[in-house]
C-alpha cells in the first residue's frame, strides 16, 4: 500500500488531512461541523469523566478522615480507661519483695506510660486548640520523665520492703504520678470533640453489653467480669466527661435534662448493673447458674446502653445540622453495632437513598431548599428569646432538629439510619407538638383578645393535623423499580411528601411561637380582679454575646509589624549655642512686647485702641530686633 494511502487509516487528524488535501478532495461545511460537534462531545465526556473522579477522590478522602478520626478516638477511649493499675500492679510487686516479677511489671508499666504519650500526641493531632495542645504536650512529658524514675523507686522498694524511708519515697512517686496522669486525662478531655468521644463510647459500651452476655451464656466468669469492668469505666467516663462540658454552659432546660439523664446513670442503673453482675459472678463460682435469671441481667444490660444513648442525645441537641453530619460520618453504617452482635443483611435504608437516580436527587434537593428557607424563618424567631424559662421555645428548638434529621435521611446523610428511625423520630416530634399544644392553649386561654385566641387556636389544629401527617409520611421506602430490564430505585414520592409535610409543621410552628408571644403580651395588660396575671411562660429577650470595648490585634500582627523609628541627627554645637541666643532674644522682644500693652491699657482702657496697638506691635516686630 502506498504510503499516502497508508496516511489515510491513521489515527492522526492532521496527517488524514493532509493526504486528503493532496489528493484534491475538498472538505464540504459539514466536514467542520462534524469536527467541531466530536470535539465538544470529548471534552465533555472528559469533563464528566474528571467530574466523576475528583467526587470519587473527595468521598474516599472523606472515608479516610472518618477511618482515622475513629481509630484516634478509640485509642484514646480505651487508653485512658483505666490509666493507674499497671502501676498499682508494680506497687503491689515491691511491697511484697518479689524482684523476679518487678522487671516484668516495669515493662508494662513502661509500656503504658509510652501509649499514654503516643495516645496524646495522636489527640494533638486532631485538634486545632493551641493552648490546649501545649498543655497536653506538657503533661506528656512530665509523665516520660517521671516513668524511669517511679520504676527505680519500685526496685528500691522491693529491695527493701521493710524500710518505712523507701515506702514514703514510694508514696511520693505514687502521688506524684497520679497527679500528673490526672492532667494529663483533663488536657486530653478538653481537646477531644466530645460527639466523638460519645459515639466511640456508645459503639464500645454496647461491644461490651454483648461480651457480658456471650460470657453469661458460656459460664466464663473471667470475660464476664472483664467485659463489666470495662462498662463501668466507660460509663464512669463518660459522666465525667459530660458533666466537666455542662460546666461551661449556663444553667438552664439543656443542661438539667443532660444532667438528670447522667444523675440517672450513675446513681441508678450503674449500681444496679454491678449488683447484677455481682449475683451472675457468684452463681457461676456456686454453680447455680440455673437459679439465676437471664432476662432480669439482660435488661438491666439493655438499660445501660440506652442511657447512654440517651445522655449522647441530649448533649447533641443543640448540635447544628452540619455538625451532626459531621458526627454522623464518624459513625459506622452498620448503626455502631459490634461485629459480634447479630447483623441484619443488606445496607441501611439512609444508605439505600444515596443510590437514587440523580433526576430524583434533584428534585429532592429542591424540596430541601424550600424546607431550609421555611427552617431559617424558624431559627430568626427563635434565636431571638431566650430559653431557659420558656418551654415553647425549647420544644421549638427540638422539633426543628428532629425535623432536620428526617430531611437528612431523605438525602442520605444524618443520624437516622432506618425507617424505623425515621417513624420513631415522628414520634418525638408528635409527643413535642402535644406538649406545645398544651402550654400554647393555656396561654390562648387566659388571652382576652378573640381574635389573637381564635389565630393561635387555629395554628395549634395546624400543628395537630401535620403532626399526624408527618406520622403517615415517615415510612420512607426506597422501592426498585424494572425500567427496560434495569433494576432503577425510586423513592421519589415518599421523599417529596416526607419533606413537604415537615416544612408545612415548621412553618405552623413558626406561626404558633409567634401568636405565643403576641398573646402573652395581650394577657400582661391585662389584669384581672383577683390578682395579676401569672404568664405560662416568660418571654425574655437573649442577652446579646459579649464583645471587647477595644479591639485587641492580633499577636502575630503585633510581632509581625515593622515600625519605623525616628532617626537622630547630629547637631554642631555652634548652632544650638546660636538657638539658644535666639530663644534668649525672642524672650527679651516678648517682654518689652507686654510691658508696652500694660502701659498702653492704663492709658486707654478701650479694649478697640487696645487691639490696634497689639496689631501694630506684632507687625512692627517680626522685622530686625
Amino acid at each position: 500500500m502506498p504510503e499516502k494511502c497508508l496516511l489515510l487509516h491513521s489515527a492522526d487528524p492532521v496527517a488524514s488531512t493532509g493526504c486528503a488535501r493532496s489528493k484534491g478532495q475538498r472538505g464540504g461545511p459539514h466536514s467542520s461541523l462534524v469536527a467541531s460537534k466530536l470535539t465538544t462531545t470529548d471534552k465533555k465526556e472528559r469533563s464528566n469523566a474528571l467530574n466523576v473522579a475528583i467526587d470519587s477522590m473527595c468521598k474516599k478522602t472523606r472515608d479516610l478522615r472518618r477511618q482515622l478520626r475513629k481509630a484516634i478516638i478509640d485509642h484514646i477511649s480505651d487508653s485512658f480507661l483505666d490509666t493507674t493499675v499497671p502501676l498499682l500492679v508494680l506497687i503491689e510487686a515491691a511491697k511484697n519483695g518479689r524482684e523476679k516479677e518487678i522487671k516484668e511489671y516495669a515493662a508494662i508499666f513502661r509500656e503504658h506510660t509510652s501509649r499514654l504519650v503516643e495516645v496524646a500526641n495522636l489527640a494533638c493531632s486532631l485538634s486545632t486548640n493551641e493552648d490546649g495542645m501545649k498543655i497536653v504536650q506538657m503533661a506528656a512529658n512530665h509523665i516520660e520523665t517521671l516513668c524511669p524514675q517511679v520504676i527505680n523507686a519500685a526496685l528500691a522498694l522491693a529491695a527493701r520492703p521493710k524500710s518505712q524511708v523507701v515506702k514514703n519515697n514510694m508514696e511520693m512517686y505514687r502521688s506524684t504520678w497520679e497527679n500528673h496522669i490526672h492532667v494529663l486525662t483533663e488536657a486530653v478531655d478538653d481537646i477531644t470533640s466530645i460527639d466523638d468521644f460519645l459515639a466511640v463510647s456508645e459503639s464500645h459500651i454496647l461491644e461490651d453489653v454483648n461480651k457480658c452476655i456471650v460470657a453469661l451464656t458460656e459460664q466464663n466468669a473471667d470475660n464476664l467480669d472483664r467485659a463489666a469492668g470495662a462498662i463501668r469505666g466507660r460509663a464512669s467516663r463518660v459522666a465525667h466527661i459530660v458533666s466537666g462540658e455542662m460546666d461551661n454552659y449556663e444553667p438552664g432546660t439543656y443542661t438539667e435534662e443532660v444532667m438528670s439523664n447522667v444523675q440517672y446513670l450513675t446513681k441508678s442503673v450503674i449500681p444496679e448493673f454491678i449488683n447484677q453482675v455481682n449475683i451472675a459472678l457468684e452463681s457461676l463460682s456456686k454453680n447455680t447458674v440455673h437459679l439465676f435469671d437471664d432476662n432480669q441481667f439482660v435488661d438491666i444490660s439493655k438499660k445501660v446502653y440506652d442511657t447512654i444513648h440517651n445522655i449522647r442525645c441530649s448533649v447533641m441537641m443543640i448540635r447544628t445540622p452540619e455538625e451532626l453530619e459531621d458526627v454522623s460520618d464518624l459513625e459506622e453504617d452498620h448503626d455502631a453495632r459490634s461485629r459480634t452482635s447479630i447483623q441484619t443483611e443488606g445496607k441501611t435504608d439512609r444508605a439505600k437513598m444515596t443510590q437514587l437516580p440523580e433526576a430524583e436527587k434533584e428534585k429532592i434537593a429542591e424540596q430541601v431548599a424550600d424546607f431550609k428557607k421555611v427552617k431559617s424563618k424558624l431559627d430568626a424567631e427563635i434565636e431571638i428569646w431566650d430559653d431557659t424559662s420558656n418551654d415553647i421555645i425549647v420544644l421549638a428548638k427540638r422539633m426543628c432538629v428532629i425535623m432536620m434529621e428526617m430531611t437528612d435521611f431523605a438525602r442520605g446523610r444524618g443520624p437516622l439510619k432506618n425507617t424505623s428511625d425515621v417513624i420513631n423520630a415522628a414520634k418525638m416530634i408528635s409527643e413535642s407538638g402535644s406538649r406545645m399544644d398544651v402550654l400554647a392553649r393555656l396561654i390562648a386561654n387566659q388571652c382576652p383578645d378573640q381574635s389573637c385566641k381564635q389565630d393561635l387556636l387555629a395554628y395549634l389544629e395546624q400543628i395537630k393535623l401535620y403532626s399526624h401527617q408527618l406520622k403517615i409520611c415517615s415510612q420512607v421506602r426506597a422501592e426498585i423499580q424494572n425500567l427496560g430490564g434495569e433494576l432503577i430505585m425510586s423513592a421519589l414520592d415518599s421523599v417529596t411528601s416526607l419533606i413537604q409535610a415537615a416544612k408545612n409543621l415548621m412553618n405552623a410552628v413558626v406561626q404558633t411561637v409567634k401568636m405565643s408571644y403576641i398573646a402573652s403580651t395581650k394577657i400582661i395588660k391585662i389584669q384581672s380582679p383577683t390578682g395579676p396575671r401569672h404568664p405560662v411562660v416568660m418571654w425574655r429577650m437573649k442577652a446579646p454575646e459579649k464583645k471587647p470595648l477595644i479591639k485587641r490585634e492580633k499577636p502575630e500582627e503585633i510581632y509581625a509589624a515593622v515600625r519605623k523609628g525616628s532617626a537622630k541627627k547630629r547637631i554642631h554645637p555652634v548652632q544650638v549655642m546660636s538657638e539658644f541666643r535666639g530663644r534668649e532674644v525672642k524672650a527679651l522682644k516678648c517682654q518689652n512686647f507686654m510691658m508696652i500693652i500694660g502701659y498702653h491699657y492704663e492709658v486707654a482702657p478701650d479694649y478697640r485702641l487696645l487691639l490696634r496697638v497689639i496689631y501694630y506691635l506684632v507687625w512692627h516686630s517680626s522685622g530686625p530686633t
